[in-house]
């Protein structure tokens, strides 16, 4: 199981590895980011009224986001440009039209100052209304430009108060072709809010975390910053389907998808005599769900004989759960291609009140590399070649202890004898 797991996450790895290098074949798209150019990061945080509920770790959501921000500002990466806008911070009254306009960029998206910023965000306090939407839109213009990724992170403990659906502002963006992904944060959140915030990060490739406790956000934020400086190849879209007959052809590459609670997708791969199979899949929990699940990820023939497989289990403790296969096609000159059927299958349960929609976020990644030819390539753990010496110390050590042996026998002899 321990060398499954090594292996599936060796052969994601070098995927990625192979991808960022320019190893694998790629072709540049208008929008994407370029390599070694500065990340740009914008926090947009909730600073609505709701904020001020005392039930994080015994503090109020504000607090609880103002000490978070503190860290993450001394542990921003240098070179990563790095802005904050609120939402619902500077307008109290109970006008709706006024209160759906109340989104400022607190600090503006640029080398960071971190006195300065954190004297800004020292200042706030919950006050106004929720527009995330119209928060969202000003945001995507406050990082547009520039040649590195851009990234917002959304922090918010409730859904959006006015008549835009951020979901559809999320979709918006994502349609301009800016190279944008939106995180969320849902602090303390319930069912409606983690439906939203999901909807939202889906729409451009990002996450979705619930957050209870401070330390929590914190480490979230930080990851989700130093992420920006990542070089990992974007997953591409794709939808598996109820059967292997109606799956897409996938190619060597790192794809993402979605499933539903104890749903099962297909996909399918064409495997070339002497090539080996290696595929790894991702499962993630976003929001909450039973204890005791589980994630499958099996391959099998056309005509559904099961070729190899691989289940991991959770209990709850973990956030995403992975498993990985390998499959080596013997190389043979007259032998076709051959199609495996990719079967990605997950054991999750949640309580009746959260939504299965949109489903859990799948990552899988499939590669193709030379397959071994000789069992002596991947036997012994590592020695590979030159396994031959290990058996020839071996040898020597046998002679060795029969002349020990004998010689000790005949010294006895010896001795009898005078």
């Amino acid at each position: 199981m321990i060398i499954r797991k090594l292996l599936a996450a060796g052969s994601a790895c070098g995927l990625m590895a192979a991808l960022a290098c320019g190893l694998l074949p790629a072709t540049a798209h208008a929008g994407e980011p370029v390599p070694g150019a500065t990340p740009k990061v914008e926090l947009v945080l909730d600073v609505s009224g709701s904020m001020s509920a005392k039930d994080i770790d015994g503090q109020s959501r504000m607090s609880a986001a103002k000490q978070a921000f503190d860290d993450v500002l001394d542990s921003t990466p240098e070179g990563v440009d790095l802005g904050i806008r609120t939402l619902g911070a500077n307008y109290p009254g109970n006008d709706r039209k006024t209160g759906c306009k109340d989104t400022a960029q607190l600090y503006p998206v640029g080398q960071l100052n971190r006195d300065q910023a954190k004297s800004a965000v020292a200042t706030l306090q919950p006050t106004g209304w929720t527009p995330i939407g119209p928060a969202l839109l000003a945001a995507a213009g406050d990082i547009k430009g520039g040649d590195g990724t851009h990234r917002l992170v959304l922090i918010t403990d409730g859904e959006d108060t006015c008549n835009a659906n951020p979901c559809d502002v999320a979709r918006q963006i994502a349609a301009e072709g800016i190279d944008l992904t939106i995180d969320t944060l849902g602090l303390i959140p319930d069912a409606k809010t983690r439906n939203q915030l999901s909807c939202i990060a889906e729409a451009t490739g990002g996450t979705y975390t619930t957050v209870q406790h401070r330390q929590q956000l914190t480490t979230k934020v930080k990851q989700l910053v130093d992420r920006s400086t990542d070089t990992a190849v974007t997953p591409t879209a794709t939808q598996g389907a109820g059967s292997c007959t109606d799956a897409p052809v996938l190619k060597q590459g790192l794809y993402s998808d979605r499933e539903t609670f104890s749903e099962n997708r297909w996909y399918r791969v064409q495997v070339a005599p002497g090539q080996e199979l290696r595929a790894a899949v991702t499962v993630s929990d976003d929001r909450a769900v039973n204890a005791d699940y589980g994630v499958l990820l099996r391959g099998v023939t056309l005509h559904g004989r099961e070729i190899v497989r691989d289940d991991e289990s959770g209990t709850g403790r973990t956030d995403a759960v992975s498993a990985g296969i390998r499959y080596p096609k013997p190389d043979s000159d007259d032998a076709p291609a051959e199609t495996v059927c990719l079967q990605v299958g997950n054991s999750f349960s949640a309580p009746a009140s959260v939504k299965t929609e949109p489903g859990l976020p799948v990552e899988l990644s499939l590669d193709l590399v030379p397959a071994p030819h000789k069992p002596s390539d991947v036997a012994f753990h590592g020695l590979g070649r030159g396994w031959w010496l290990l058996g020839l110390l071996a040898v020597i050590g046998i002679v060795a202890g029969l002349l020990t042996g004998w010689a000790a026998r005949w010294r006895l002899t010896s001795g009898r004898t005078r």
